[in-house]
């Protein structure tokens, strides 16, 4: 089955109530959300705040799972992270998913940069966050899994999924909501 083509008129749709935004890391996923927050009014968790623990810690699985069920379980909610992990999870409950599908090399300069010269703001009490050769691998390759990702939300039914490539298409969206 052929994935659907992006349809510019989604990005002409209003936001619902419970909208997960994907993309790679360094996509500026926080920062969209966000200010998608601030716009709509509705109430955003950052995942990395919700998985990770102080330096950079996993949770043990049984802990992230009911976080996660608690998290998609309110009436109105923006999530932003990849967590593919829960990925099935969090499209069954939301209305909306915001794909943001930047270029790979952005995506690697905005992360590296970030991680040398700034701190997350979505990472509160995490500390610096680490910058190794298996993060920025897995941002390089994540292209092959955003498309996975794609396809996986795609094939919900009652999903509207919205890929955004850049950030003027982030802007527009925004701008509409």
């Amino acid at each position: 089955m052929q994935p659907r083509a992006s349809q510019p008129q989604a990005m002409q749709s209003r936001v619902r109530q419970r909208v997960m935004v994907v993309g790679s890391p360094g996509a500026g996923k926080s920062t969209f959300a966000r200010q998608l927050a601030q716009s709509s009014g509705l109430p955003l968790t950052h995942l990395d705040d919700l998985y990770w623990r102080p330096g950079w810690v996993r949770p043990p699985p049984e802990v992230w799972q009911v976080q996660m069920g608690e998290a998609v379980s309110a009436e109105r909610w923006i999530l932003d992270g990849n967590y593919a992990g829960t990925l099935h999870l969090r499209a069954q409950r939301a209305d909306t998913a915001i794909v943001l599908a930047y270029p790979r090399g952005l995506c690697l300069r905005r992360a590296i940069v970030r991680a040398v010269f700034k701190r997350r703001p979505d990472a509160k009490e995490l500390g610096k966050e680490p910058l190794d050769w298996a993060f920025l691998r897995f941002i390089w390759t994540f292209p092959k899994l955003g498309k996975q990702q794609l396809e996986q939300l795609r094939a919900v039914p009652h999903l509207e999924v919205v890929v955004l490539r850049n950030d003027e298409q982030a802007r527009t969206f925004l701008a509409r909501c």
